[in-house]
């Protein structure tokens, strides 16, 4: 996670993010630099538009956190909507069952 933390620092400075930019902002936070890994986050993120990608990653959580509060609160059905959709699968299973046989 550092390295991917050391990438967005640089992006939001406005710097490039190259391999000798992270290893230097990893290992100011007093982490051990791990080359490997820097040079596979580098030729991961080459021919990324880091600004494009967190703009879209930013509408994401807006929508799921609102999943979540829409199922927070259930909607209590009446016992006659309970009974349509008993009845309505009753009747769909039926409808399955006759095109096993024929």
């Amino acid at each position: 996670m550092e390295y991917i933390y050391a990438a967005l620092l640089l992006h939001s400075t406005g710097k490039d993010v190259n391999e000798e930019g992270i290893k230097k902002v990893v290992e100011a936070s007093g982490v051990a630099a791990d080359d490997v890994r820097i040079k596979a986050l580098v030729a991961a993120l080459e021919g990324v538009d880091i600004a494009k990608v967190l703009s879209q990653a930013a509408v994401m959580p807006v929508a799921a956190a609102a999943a979540p509060a829409a199922a927070a609160a259930p909607v209590k059905a009446s016992k006659e909507e309970k009974e349509e959709d008993k009845e309505a699968a009753e009747e769909s299973g039926v409808e399955g069952l006759g095109a096993l046989f024929g």
